[in-house]
């Protein structure tokens, strides 16, 4: 049975063959084809570093259709981020590929090493706005909202407080 999934993508540090992170998530997104169907790809848009990350980053979403369950769509995107010289040493720290599930059509998923939805991807703008280009109508599981809401919360104008 296949599954959909919202993967974001991500890279503040340059590759020896890709070039620029932008060129980093662009060959990523090629890439994520030997994992099922790409069935839509966000436009890489450039944000503030997070955390102790000097560099920019460039981020980007892609709706990606395969048959492999969470567990192995996780260890398949890790094996990507390795063969893009990804080493996981620091957290925050710059990185060349960056890849996270972020939505799963089948729901939540819970393991000792894999949390979907991605349990920080509500607050995250560089996730949601490349996410809302490509899958503004899907909903998350645990809040109900649909990802061009969740954005909408954290990009709209708030009323100031009287």
């Amino acid at each position: 049975m296949s599954s959909v999934y919202l993967v974001a993508l991500g890279s503040n540090r340059r590759h020896h063959r890709y070039g620029s992170p932008r060129a980093v998530v662009l060959a990523a997104m090629e890439e994520l084809a030997a994992l099922g169907t790409v069935m839509a790809r966000s436009r890489v848009v450039s944000t503030a570093p997070l955390g102790p990350a000097q560099r920019r980053f460039a981020n980007a979403a892609a709706l990606v259709e395969s048959e492999l369950d969470p567990q192995a769509m996780l260890a398949a995107l890790q094996r990507m981020e390795r063969e893009f010289g990804r080493r996981r040493w620091r957290r925050w720290g710059d990185r060349v590929l960056d890849c996270d599930i972020v939505l799963w059509s089948e729901g939540a998923w819970h393991s000792e090493d894999l949390q979907v939805p991605h349990p920080q991807f509500r607050a995250r703008t560089f996730v949601l706005g490349p996410a809302a280009e490509i899958a503004r109508g899907w909903r998350d599981p645990v809040s109900g909202l649909s990802v061009a809401q969740l954005f909408a919360r954290l990009t709209q104008p708030r009323p100031a407080p009287r």
